[in-house]
């Protein structure tokens, strides 16, 4: 008598949502974000009732009120571009590696920002904000590149060898901060500000200097995000699906290296955005990373702007920086993520 054997079912379709399902918790996240946005408009040293606002977006407020508004336009605008890049960031990353402990900043992409920055600021003096950025742009990318070539070269080793490559690297530029930075105190209050990641200060010229970046990090990844589900399985199972390892392994880690690339550049090395969304986002659709992808790029602005909020409202007048508000809110989901995983081992 034959047996019969059946195909294992893929994670993404086994524990996809049902469409009105996902399509409505679209809409409740997107309604969060256009929430967040409003909130990050409305709150500052003075706080702007949300119809002034709405009435300054409109062209129907006074001029006073008006110019309030503008002012906080680009740590706006700047919050959604670097939440949606490193909620994105550490999607691929999780997903390529198959470790939800994964981060944007696993290949030394920060690592290599602030390498970059106290060197040029070493060199030529404190910069400006728009210098900084085009002094961390090119550092992560290197980094990021580095750890790739590195732990890639051989063939061996598999997602190991690059986790322990990038993680090299990051030790090594990390020493190397720090001992700049500590040879020369007085040149080093701008990356002092920066290495904590704030949203605030920054106008639009930082916006429209990494968002090239972040814009092509975001292309590659919409190209490899249908072949993550069949890398989920595992190498060999994709490579029986068709699906083509290489390009969807490489493509991935450079689309996440752009992306954490752009967005520490522009803010400063924000921790745990990239951590935390993806098990979100999980916990909302499920394993499907056709899913996970949209609704990354609208809770990663998401978080990122409510921490923002938060840390302009605890200690008004003054303002906590955003990254020290999102690490508060990340350490907690990386305790949650510690024991998931022992309860599943």
């Amino acid at each position: 008598m034959a047996t019969q054997t059946t195909e294992p079912a893929s994670p993404a379709r086994s524990t996809r949502p049902g469409g009105v399902r996902v399509a409505l918790m679209f809409g409740l996240g997107t309604a969060a974000l256009a929430a967040a946005v409003l909130l990050s408009l409305v709150m500052g040293a003075r706080v702007t009732p949300p119809g002034e606002v709405i009435g300054a977006l409109t062209g129907a407020g006074d001029e006073f009120t008006a110019t309030v508004v503008e002012s906080r336009y680009p740590r706006t605008v700047l919050g959604i571009m670097a939440g949606a890049a490193l909620a994105l960031a550490g999607t691929l990353m999780q997903g390529i590696t198959r470790n939800p402990l994964a981060d944007p900043g696993l290949l030394g992409v920060n690592a290599g920002a602030a390498a970059a920055v106290v060197t040029v600021t070493a060199v030529v003096g404190p910069t400006s904000v728009t210098g900084t950025v085009w002094a961390a742009l090119p550092g992560a990318v290197l980094a990021g590149a580095a750890a790739y070539i590195v732990g890639t070269r051989g063939g061996e080793g598999g997602m190991v060898r690059l986790i322990l490559a990038g993680a090299v690297i990051s030790a090594v530029l990390n020493a190397y901060v720090q001992a700049v930075a500590l040879s020369m105190p007085d040149s080093f209050d701008s990356y002092r500000y920066w290495v904590v990641g704030s949203l605030a200060g920054r106008g639009f010229d930082v916006f429209w200097a990494a968002l090239p970046v972040i814009l092509a990090g975001l292309l590659i990844a919409l190209c490899v995000m249908g072949g993550l589900n069949g890398l989920a399985l595992g190498r060999d199972a994709a490579v029986s699906l068709g699906v083509s390892t290489v390009w969807v392994q490489g493509g991935g880690l450079v689309a996440a290296t752009l992306l954490a690339a752009g967005a520490t550049a522009a803010v400063g090395p924000i921790a745990f955005v990239g951590l935390a969304v993806p098990h979100i986002v999980r916990a909302m659709v499920g394993v499907d990373f056709r899913l996970q992808v949209p609704f990354a790029l609208v809770v990663g602005p998401t978080l990122l702007l409510v921490a923002d909020v938060v840390g302009r409202t605890l200690l008004r007048p003054t303002e906590l920086m955003v990254g020290v508000v999102t690490a508060f809110v990340g350490a907690p989901v990386l305790l949650y993520a510690i024991r998931r995983m022992r309860s599943t081992a």
